[in-house]
């Protein structure tokens, strides 16, 4: 579990990177579009690892194209919604890819502690990217 002042450490950098980029009278916007890495058709789920490893190689993608459009001076960058894991799935078949999200009630904030309950957090590794 995360220290309060790591808490503390990244709601300061959070806090930071929005009042910065509320301060700013202009933004510069990137549009991004990949040819997604595909699973397999099939009426069988994957594993969970299987899924975890083409989610993975569509990140990689995102990442390097997200640096590049921050590098040339985006602020705001906008990817697909199936950039992540494609999309042609039956209810049975998406589930591997699908993360569990906790009760409201429990204290937990993912951007801090995203291996508690494995949900990634891209806005608090992009702030780290970043330095904000």
């Amino acid at each position: 579990m995360a220290s309060s002042s790591s808490l503390q450490h990244a709601f300061i950098l959070i806090l930071l990177g929005g009042l910065r980029t509320l301060a700013m009278n202009k933004y510069t916007a990137a549009v991004y579009e990949h040819a997604v890495i595909l699973p397999e058709l099939t009426s069988d789920p994957v594993s969970p690892e299987e899924a975890l490893k083409l989610m993975n190689q569509n990140m990689d993608i995102l990442e390097d194209a997200i640096q590049k459009a921050a590098k040339q001076g985006a602020h705001i960058i906008v990817t697909p919604e199936d950039a992540i894991h494609g999309f042609s799935f039956t209810r049975e078949t998406i589930y591997p890819y699908l993360e569990d999200i906790p009760d409201p009630q429990v204290n937990w904030i993912p951007c801090t502690d995203p291996e508690r309950y494995c949900i990634l957090c891209f806005a608090f590794v992009w702030s780290q990217f970043k330095g904000t």
